[in-house]
């Protein structure tokens, strides 16, 4: 059988490889969402321009679209860029996957978003010159193409959490169309709506005008707000369709994901709850500053749900297929055979520090097992999570992974491995001495492994009965 493909691999100090690659997208997915909310609202603004309704409204799309084209289609090209070179860094495997069964689904979504970009630099070039009815026309098409790039990409993000009849068949549109499809596609749908308005807000009130024209595009723009009123039922039939892993860690499984759900979800209550009474009931005026605090919150509630959204996930960065770990779920039987690190080309940095061949080994399993969810003592830290564990807590802990904590892979490698990660945090904790000599009880030890491992088995935490 294939051994166990091993990549080059960058090593972020003291944030894990997960929390890297999590910064860079929930910069992207809120420029991206912005976007195409962005692109709706200006042809609604357009069309109100043109058929007399809002004096205002071409003064109103001169200046916001110059802002969606300098934030987003710059920052959020620079960030989707940023994107691919933290995903091949730590998830490579699972970029693989994805590539190897959506190729085609990527190439139609990259093709929307070439004409994404043109229709944009042309508006931003030429939309001055042209007639009402070319301006409107060349908005829907940004606009479409947009939202159709949403609609692609989504279905592969969805698909990592609920693969629904792909797992059987292996069939690109069943995965496609997965449990999750509809409910994910129209909450950012809502989501960009919302990006959107808020923006408009905030960028209105950079405008040279009176304040009662500025009320009056405020009020307009907040138009974009009332579907928010949807979010909550769109929420729950989102939470409805995952798996029941899954939902049992936002619902207090995982403290962690519960707190970012409340996050998110209190956040886009506090903006709809203002929106809707302060905007649409009462039509107030809105500065600049606290246009840019509900901008703010926001960031905060995208960045709360993209946390529970790659959460939710776990162990897997595509369900019933591949872990967190980028090792495939039916791959495991044999790691514990051959090790998962035998093969492995890459030497470890600073190799001499290690005071043993058994602590280098240990440390080479980490960095192919631990490395994207945890670090040494950063970021969710193995020397913190273990410091008060016996050695042989450590040992069962790690054999039994998938019981220790639901949401982790189970371990994939041999009792030597097992026993080397065991001894290799002990070292560390102990101050990484010179010397450390093999356990005395190693071999009964590595018994004791074997039996532990044999007892968990190697499927995941979803599929072990107690």
């Amino acid at each position: 059988m294939a051994s166990l493909p091993h990549y080059p691999v960058n090593d972020f100090g003291p944030a894990m490889k997960g929390m890297v690659i999590g910064a860079v997208g929930i910069v992207h997915v809120f420029l991206a969402q912005f976007a195409i909310g962005g692109g709706g609202l200006l042809c609604y603004f357009q069309w109100l321009g043109q058929s007399g309704r809002e004096p205002a409204a071409r003064r109103f799309l001169d200046g916001y679209f110059k802002a969606l084209v300098l934030v987003s289609f710059v920052l959020g090209a620079m960030t989707g860029v940023a994107m691919w070179l933290t995903s091949i860094q730590v998830g490579a495997r699972t970029i693989g996957l994805m590539i190897d069964e959506f190729h085609w689904v990527w190439a139609t979504e990259w093709l929307c978003f070439a004409i994404e970009v043109a229709a944009g630099y042309a508006f931003l070039r030429y939309g001055a010159r042209m007639s009402d009815r070319a301006r409107l026309w060349l908005l829907i098409l940004y606009t479409a193409a947009a939202w159709l790039s949403l609609f692609w990409i989504n279905g592969i993000l969805s698909w990592q959490l609920t693969p629904g009849r792909w797992l059987e068949t292996h069939d690109l549109w069943a995965g496609f169309f997965n449990p999750s499809f509809w409910p994910s596609l129209l909450y950012r749908t809502l989501v960009a709506m919302t990006l959107a308005a808020l923006a408009a807000v905030l960028v209105i009130n950079t405008f040279d005008v009176d304040r009662e024209t500025r009320r009056r595009l405020i009020h307009r723009a907040a138009h974009f707000l009332a579907p928010m009123v949807l979010m909550p039922l769109v929420a729950l039939w989102y939470l409805a369709v995952l798996p029941e892993d899954s939902r049992r860690w936002l619902m207090g499984g995982s403290i962690a994901m519960t707190m970012f759900m409340g996050i998110a979800a209190g956040a886009s209550l506090l903006i709809g709850g203002y929106a809707g009474v302060a905007l649409l009931l009462r039509r107030l005026y809105i500065n600049g500053a606290t246009a840019a605090l509900l901008l703010a919150l926001a960031f905060g509630a995208t960045a709360a749900g993209e946390f529970v959204r790659e959460g939710a996930r776990k162990p897997f960065t595509v369900r019933g297929t591949m872990y967190s770990s980028s090792i495939g779920i039916d791959e495991v039987v044999r790691l514990r055979r051959t090790g998962s690190v035998a093969d492995d080309p890459w030497p470890l940095r600073d190799p001499e520090r290690y005071a043993s061949d058994e602590l280098r080994l240990g440390a080479k399993v980490i960095r192919t097992q631990c490395e994207v969810c945890h670090t040494m003592d950063g970021a969710n830290a193995l020397n913190h999570l273990t410091d008060r564990w016996t050695m042989d807590q450590r040992r069962l802990n790690i054999a039994q992974l998938q019981r220790t904590k639901g949401f982790m892979p189970p371990f994939a490698g041999t009792p030597e491995e097992v026993e080397a990660v065991a001894q290799l945090l002990a070292w560390h904790q102990a101050g990484e001495p010179a010397t450390w000599p093999m356990a005395g009880d190693r071999a009964e030890a590595l018994v004791k492994i074997r039996a532990w491992m044999d007892e968990a088995g190697s499927r995941p935490a979803s599929e072990v009965k107690p």
